[in-house]
Parts: C-alpha cells; sequence; structure tokens
C-alpha cells in the first residue's frame, strides 16, 4: 500500500506525478504574478458518475465489501463540497497554490463501505481481494483502489471555507436521498 501524499510530502506514482507535472505548468503564470490555486481532488462522490456510481448497483444487489484489506484511507468529498469549494477559491484573493478539496475526515475502506451499506440498508459481506482487484483492473487497482491517500483540507479549512457535508454517513444520505437513520 502506497501513502500517495502525508503532510506535504509529494507522493509517488502515476496519479502524483501527474499532479506534478500539471503544477509546474503553471510556473509561467505564477512567475507573472497571476494567482493560481491548484485544486488537489479527493474522491468525489455522486451518484451520477465517478467511483459511486459504479459501486450503487454491486451494493444495491447486497454485493458490495471491501476492496483489498479494507486498512487503505479514502479521502472524499461529496459533489456540493466540490462545487462550494472551487466558488470559495475563485472568490478568496488570499488563497493561492495547493489546496487540497477533501472532507476533513478520512476514512478507511472498511468504514467507507460499511457506511453506504448502512445508509442503503445493505450488506457487505463480499470483500474485492487485491488479487482479483489487480486482474480486473491491471494496474490501476493500485493507484485508484489499492493506494491509501489520507489527506486534510488544511489549506482551504484555514481560508474560511466551511463544509456542507464534512462527515461521510450524512453526505451519503444528501447525495442519495435516503432518511437519516433513527436510533432507538
Amino acid at each position: 500500500m502506497r501513502q500517495l501524499s502525508v503532510k506535504g510530502v509529494p507522493g509517488t506514482g502515476f496519479l502524483a506525478e501527474v499532479c506534478q507535472a500539471w503544477e509546474a505548468a503553471t510556473a509561467p503564470a505564477v512567475q507573472r504574478g497571476i494567482r493560481v490555486v491548484h485544486l488537489r481532488f479527493g474522491i468525489v462522490l455522486s451518484p451520477k458518475g465517478g467511483p459511486l456510481a459504479k459501486m450503487l448497483t454491486p451494493f444495491r444487489l447486497g454485493l458490495g465489501g471491501v476492496v483489498g484489506t479494507g486498512k487503505q484511507y479514502m479521502s472524499w468529498t461529496a459533489l456540493d463540497d466540490v462545487l462550494g469549494a472551487i466558488q470559495h477559491a475563485l472568490s478568496t484573493e488570499a488563497l493561492q497554490g495547493p489546496v487540497n478539496v477533501v472532507a476533513p475526515q478520512a476514512v478507511t475502506n472498511r468504514e467507507f463501505t460499511t457506511t453506504l451499506g448502512k445508509v442503503l440498508r445493505r450488506p457487505t459481506r463480499l470483500p474485492l481481494p487485491a488479487f482479483a482487484a489487480r486482474l480486473l483492473f491491471g494496474e490501476m487497482a493500485d493507484a485508484l483502489l489499492l493506494a491509501s491517500t489520507r489527506v486534510a483540507p488544511v489549506r482551504l479549512v484555514a481560508s474560511g471555507y466551511t463544509f456542507h457535508y464534512p462527515e461521510l454517513e450524512k453526505a451519503l444520505q444528501h447525495l442519495l436521498g435516503t432518511p437519516q437513520a433513527t436510533s432507538g
């Protein structure tokens, strides 16, 4: 399991290299005094596309489960907060440079799986072992499913952004239109 980003240390691997090259390409604008904000997105949650949309059918069929060990961290954000963070970055003149657009609390794959199952009211007992993920998705399984990313939105929060959905369960309930579970 590789850590893609820890406390400002550049990550390794394909995705980290793409990010570094993309940000380096903005150097001429920065040198000319243009404010540049490098928005670094975690896993964007939306039922209409991306990873969550692909997970919904198997999870709704009761075929969801942890990927690999389930211990790998996932830095995620609800689509609403992605849009809010973009608007905030555009309108906050003091904000520049790299900004992580992720919810305040990363979760493990096991926590994500359990929470999605709870919100959908479905069991989550069928794991996808690492070797099976690699057979299905090749080398991208390591970069997208098995890698651990535990990133915090330090600069975004410090600049005054307030998350609409900082907690995974409430974010999933909102995105999937499911009522909040009542206790007792």
